[in-house]
């Protein structure tokens, strides 16, 4: 630049600031065009987002696994539009000032330097008001943090990533498009992409998974659900269905066969774990003898009367040779290797009860005086200590109950059944079954990115701060090629 001064021309150099002052002084311009602008109405848009968002949040977030899971992706949605829309217009809007002021000597990096910064507190005041009306209406964050003595300071610093990292890829795409038509056009998609693409509420091709890498919803998501320990929270969708379905009815048509087919099927671990319940105990011969002479039905059966003229030894070969009784005699003791008609063929041969065998039975005498001949109140009572039977699985029981003929000759019929569900619920337990299988929905529905530790939560936040990072970098590179634009 030159200057004629009485016939001399003095020549000086313009004067360009350095690039931290630059920063400055951009700093003071967005900020006056946060007031005169308008600018500052993303702040109420934040708060309308954020109150509607947490009407519909707030009775299922931190309560239960699946409104926690999905509450965590509202929230990244309110986070990333927030962000998104802060930006997207502020490079196009003003491109051609931007390229004259470069020419002059403005540096690209003071530039972006300032709009990170001015961002940054943008981005802060938008995670404080979402928090905030958040909490207003209703959603219960947890009381302690991890990092902080408060949890809602440690979701902030989540929240705040997740908007500044969507913040630097607007400002990115705002550094392209050379319209802020262009760029309004392109928003819908950026926005579409980082949604779909978040990997957490939408189940992809394995195919897309990579693409879960370049979206900032997917390490936002992770450390959204992480820090509101999803896994450990309730599945409840399966308790709420079965309080629907329980006038529900249910009909079915089952032979013998089905039944006893599905209770000795060892290879179906339900089955398997009920077989192998154990039932019964051990009990004395004295205790026979009390629940005898407290039975009624054994007083009455002591009182009839006995048709033949015989020998106690006469019944006791009926028993042992009548083909009648052949079932009878061939019937296993349990635990043991006997059967009845080897203790019958044992009492038969012992000499020291040839007399009470040859003891006549009149056509008077009544059971009870033959159960009084042979003793039987005095053999309980002389061996009143000692202890019988034992323990058996279910499964024996069952097997035993499958292998009686008169079972085995009922397998072909068939009954009909009608009821409701719940009639079966209250037979079984309807909070049984509920805690059953919310048990085993939660075990299926977990998910180690979620897992509340320091290293996931840490790990996120880095890979967020890398993404706000690239962005910036991604955007001063775009922008040191704006004087070769062809308008």
């Amino acid at each position: 630049m030159a200057e004629r001064n009485n016939g001399e021309v003095r020549r000086f150099k313009a004067r360009h600031r350095g690039r931290l002052e630059q920063v400055w002084i951009y700093l003071g311009k967005l900020l006056r065009m946060f007031v005169y602008q308008s600018d500052w109405k993303v702040l109420p848009m934040a708060a309308l987002i954020a109150g509607l968002v947490g009407m519909v949040i707030r009775r299922r977030m931190f309560l239960n696994m699946e409104g926690t899971l999905m509450g965590s992706f509202a929230l990244v949605c309110v986070a990333i539009w927030n962000g998104c829309f802060n930006s997207i217009q502020v490079i196009c809007r003003e491109r051609d000032v931007i390229k004259r002021e470069h020419r002059s000597g403005m540096h690209i990096s003071s530039y972006i330097c300032a709009h990170m910064l001015y961002q940054l507190l943008l981005c802060a005041a938008q995670t404080g008001v979402t928090l905030y009306i958040t909490k207003i209406v209703g959603v219960q964050y947890p009381a302690e943090g991890m990092f902080t003595r408060w949890m809602i300071v440690d979701f902030g610093i989540s929240m705040l990533l997740i908007t500044y990292a969507s913040d630097m890829l607007s400002l990115w795409v705002s550094s392209l498009a050379h319209t802020t038509t262009t760029a309004m056009t392109i928003m819908p998609f950026v926005l579409i992409f980082q949604l779909v693409f978040s990997g957490g509420m939408l189940t992809l091709p394995a195919w897309t998974e990579p693409l879960t890498h370049f979206t900032i919803s997917n390490p936002g998501l992770k450390v959204i659900a992480a820090q509101a320990d999803t896994n450990n929270r309730p599945f409840v969708t399966i308790s709420n269905m079965i309080g629907k379905m329980r006038d529900n009815e249910l009909s079915a048509t089952v032979s013998v066969g089905d039944v006893l087919d599905l209770l000795t099927n060892q290879e179906n671990p339900a089955i398997a774990e009920i077989r192998a319940a154990e039932i019964g105990g051990t009990f004395t011969l004295g205790e026979v003898k009390q629940a005898l002479e407290n039975s009624a039905s054994y007083a009455k059966l002591r009182e009839e009367h006995l048709l033949e003229d015989v020998t106690v030894g006469d019944v006791l070969t009926l028993f042992r040779e009548d083909e009648e009784f052949a079932e009878l005699r061939d019937t296993r003791i349990p635990h043991t290797d006997a059967s009845v008609g080897d203790i019958l063929n044992l009492i038969g041969d012992i000499e020291e009860l040839k007399p009470l065998l040859e003891r006549k039975i009149t056509h008077l005498t009544t059971v009870g005086d033959v159960l009084d001949a042979v003793d039987l109140a005095g053999i309980l009572e002389k061996y009143g200590d000692v202890r019988l039977g034992g323990t058996m699985t279910v499964g024996e029981i069952v097997d035993h109950v499958a292998a009686n003929p008169d079972v085995q000759a009922h397998r072909d019929a068939s009954y009909t059944f009608s009821t409701t569900l719940g009639k079966v619920l209250d037979i079984v337990g309807e909070d049984n079954v509920k805690a059953f299988l919310e048990e085993r929905a939660a075990q299926a529905s977990y998910v180690a990115d979620y897992v509340y530790t320091a290293d996931n939560i840490t790990r996120y936040w880095i890979h967020l701060a890398l993404f706000i990072l690239a962005f910036a970098a991604l955007a001063t590179i775009t922008l040191e090629f704006i004087d070769k634009d062809k308008r």
